[in-house]
């Protein structure tokens, strides 16, 4: 009676490995663009095979994403300072963070497909837009626990969309990235008083990089 051989184990691909993919997905992406960005391409430039891509991530949209957030230098989930007003600094901080050149060129590839393109759209919210959602809900319900603003404050609803607003739009207006001076500046200038906090003060000079120039729009 003869033995079945055991099955082949898989072997686990180490975040090294991943992280070539990831960078793999990103340099197509800058190069081609999202449309013409294939997994053929990105299997070719990590030098696997495109089966093992489909095995991990299922969609083009999805790697895409995961590479995207693993790009990311901070995210706003951990911030949880003690005070909203220090954890929207903070939260400007890690945003400018995540902002700059090599970014910009990363979005300026994405932009025409996000529009149109409904699966990427999905897979970049899941990813990206969700988890720092999230993010500003869990502080400003600490906030409201804490006393600080009332749970039906009007200015809560335009947090996300004022700070990532200013983010894009500053290179657009002015020729320069909005780098974490000028967003914790913001922060305290804008945000703090529509939430009625603008009394709190700010930590001392923060030390921040001059802004690069921005590409012209």
């Amino acid at each position: 009676m003869t033995s079945t051989p055991p099955a082949a184990r898989r072997s686990k691909i180490t975040p090294e490995r991943v992280q070539e993919f990831y960078d793999a997905v990103l340099e197509q992406l800058r190069e081609h663009g999202y449309e013409a960005l294939t997994m053929e391409g990105i299997a070719a430039r990590a030098c696997c095979g495109k089966s093992t891509l489909y095995r991990q991530w299922k969609t083009k949209p999805q790697l895409v994403a995961a590479a995207l957030r693993a790009n990311r230098k901070g995210t706003l989930v951990a911030v949880d300072t003690g005070t909203l007003a220090s954890d929207l600094r903070e939260a400007a901080r890690i945003a400018a963070g995540n902002s700059g050149r090599d970014t910009r060129l990363t979005e300026a590839a994405l932009a025409h497909a996000v529009l149109n393109d409904e699966k990427l759209q999905a897979a970049l919210r899941e990813a990206l837009v969700e988890p720092e959602l999230a993010a500003f809900d869990a502080m400003v319900a600490r906030a409201v626990e804490r006393g600080e603003i009332a749970a039906d404050h009007p200015a809560v609803e335009f947090l996300p969309a004022q700070l990532m607003g200013v983010l894009r739009i500053r290179p657009v207006l002015e020729g320069q990235y909005a780098d974490a001076d000028y967003l914790v500046r913001f922060v305290d200038a804008a945000l703090l008083p529509a939430l009625g906090l603008a009394g709190e003060p700010a930590p001392g000079p923060l030390a921040a990089g001059p802004a690069g120039p921005a590409p012209a729009p």
